[in-house]
């Protein structure tokens, strides 16, 4: 089992920034991939970022590129979300989330297999 915690999440005005951080714990070892996703109330959960942790790649939802950065620490335990210049339409439960499987659809919330309980962010316009 593997257990994510996020954190970090606030209120913040349009142009703000903010970093969201996930600590992973237990058995970490079998998550090849992490990723940040976001639930808005009334819609379905997006990914907005994804970490490759053997060869450190990163991947981005069109939506948040040049904006969001994901990173791990070196012990490859905790995770980050950089959020910058924000939005309204950046507000959302964020979520972490960790997988073990290849998969062709690294975005799509069903190829995960543990979750975190989210940390709630809220942009103003």
């Amino acid at each position: 089992q593997m257990q994510l915690v996020e954190s970090g999440g606030g209120s913040m005005q349009a142009g703000g920034f903010l970093r969201l951080s996930c600590v992973a714990s237990g058995y970490t070892y079998s998550a090849s991939r992490v990723g940040w996703f976001r639930q808005a109330p009334g819609k379905e959960r997006e990914g907005v970022a994804i970490i490759y942790r053997r060869r450190c790649s990163t991947d981005y939802a069109d939506s948040v590129k040049g904006r969001f950065t994901i990173s791990q620490d070196n012990d490859e335990k905790t995770f980050y979300l950089q959020m910058t210049s924000l939005k309204p339409e950046d507000t959302g439960m964020y979520y972490c989330a960790a997988a073990s499987t290849v998969t062709d659809t690294p975005f799509s919330p069903v190829t995960y297999n543990y979750w975190g309980q989210g940390t709630q962010v809220t942009v103003s316009s």
